[in-house]
C-alpha cells in the first residue's frame, strides 16, 4: 500500500506561506534542491490543488539555460510523474495530469491500493488540510527555515483533535534548514 506524505517548506513559527502567499523566504540552496529531487523520485502520483498545480506548470516547459542544473534535473523527474489535480475552476490540465474525479479519501483509496512502488505525495495547503481532517496522510516532511512570518497559510490546519506523530528523521542542510521527517502514530 502506497503511503501519503506530506511535504513542504515552512516558517519556524508554522507557516508555509506568508502574508499575500509570500514564499520568497524558502528559496532553496543546491543543497536542499538535491534533497527535493531525491525526495521527487520516490514519488509514485502527486496530488495538488489548483494553486500548486499552477506553480508548478513552469517545470513542464523549463529549458536548460532558464534554470540551473538542479532546477533542471528536478524537472526531468518531475514530468513523468502522474498527477491528479483538485480543482472546482480547471476544467483541463496539461502533460502527466488529471484532474481528481473524486474526493480526496476516494482518490487516496484508490491510489494507494493500484499499482506501483513509491509514495503518493501530497501538496498544496487546501488539499492536504482535507487529507489531514480525514486523516489519509502517513508522513509529514518539514524543510524549517529560521524565519518567524507571524501570519500566513499554516502547515497544519486547525485540527479537532492532535496528530501523534514519531520524528524518523531530522538532518541539518544548511546553516538556514533544518529536515525534520515524522511518521504519524496509529
Amino acid at each position: 500500500m502506497l503511503p501519503v506524505i506530506y511535504s513542504m517548506s515552512v516558517s519556524l513559527d508554522g507557516f508555509i506561506t506568508g502574508p499575500d502567499d509570500d514564499i520568497s523566504w524558502g528559496t532553496p540552496d543546491s543543497t536542499i534542491k538535491r534533497v527535493h529531487n531525491a525526495q521527487t523520485r520516490e514519488v509514485a502520483v502527486h496530488l495538488c490543488g489548483r494553486k500548486l498545480y499552477e506553480i508548478m506548470l513552469v517545470w513542464e516547459t523549463a529549458e536548460p539555460g532558464e534554470f540551473d542544473e538542479d532546477d533542471m534535473e528536478f524537472a526531468r523527474i518531475w514530468r513523468p510523474i502522474p498527477k491528479v489535480v483538485f480543482s472546482s475552476t480547471l476544467t483541463a490540465v496539461e502533460g502527466a495530469a488529471r484532474l481528481a474525479t473524486d474526493d480526496i479519501a476516494t482518490e487516496i483509496a484508490r491510489l494507494r491500493t493500484g499499482p506501483g512502488e513509491g509514495a503518493i505525495a501530497l501538496g498544496g495547503a487546501t488539499l492536504a488540510a482535507a487529507a489531514i481532517a480525514e486523516d489519509l496522510v502517513d508522513e509529514y516532511r518539514q524543510f524549517v527555515y529560521p524565519v518567524v512570518l507571524g501570519a500566513g497559510t499554516p502547515y497544519f490546519p486547525p485540527l479537532p483533535r492532535g496528530l501523534e506523530l514519531e520524528l524518523v528523521e531530522s538532518r541539518i542542510l544548511s546553516n538556514r534548514v533544518v529536515y525534520l521527517r515524522h511518521q504519524r502514530i496509529r
